[in-house]
């Protein structure tokens, strides 16, 4: 049911055990500052289980980004009761920026929301001081839509991609 996805170079798989503590690392870093971060561990358990959950109960998750048999972070489309619609997320762990993983990753799976998942609209939410995340969805294809809901609470840009940005 949680299928695996190939880039040119990255493999997007299912999330296993073994990847749980690179990504807590990355939860509980500064790199989360975006993301109303950093969190503590049992905040990036939860996280991790609901990335993971998601795929038998609404056919959508997290799946774990690894470039030459090495996890370097994670993509997603997640919905759930946190996001007013799909919405398709991405993280690097540190050093992995600025060689086009973000691109090839979201890229991907955007295709395969779109594509096979059938979806008509995704989105991202993306805190405006995120200026890397920003520019990658526009490069993406994603449209500012400024009359979309956000999460509660949460002061973001909200970013549409439709399969013409596929």
């Amino acid at each position: 049911m949680i299928p695996t996805l190939h880039t040119p170079r990255l493999t997007l798989r299912a999330p296993q055990m073994a990847d749980f503590p690179a990504y807590a690392a990355f939860v509980t870093s500064d790199r989360t500052r975006f993301m109303g971060g950093p969190h503590d561990e049992a905040t990036a358990w939860a996280w991790f289980c609901n990335d993971t959950a998601q795929w038998p109960l609404l056919r959508m998750g997290g799946l774990t980004i690894v470039h030459n048999g090495v996890q370097i972070g994670q993509v997603a489309v997640c919905h759930g009761p946190i996001f007013p619609e799909p919405e398709l997320g991405w993280f690097l762990f540190g050093g992995q920026e600025g060689k086009g993983f973000a691109f090839e990753a979201a890229g991907a799976m955007r295709d395969w929301a779109l594509g096979t998942r059938g979806l008509a609209t995704i989105t991202s939410y993306i805190d405006a001081r995120n200026t890397a995340s920003v520019a990658l969805a526009i490069r993406l294809g994603g449209v500012l839509d400024p009359h979309a809901s956000t999460p509660d609470g949460m002061a973001t840009a909200v970013y549409r991609f439709t399969k013409r940005a596929a």
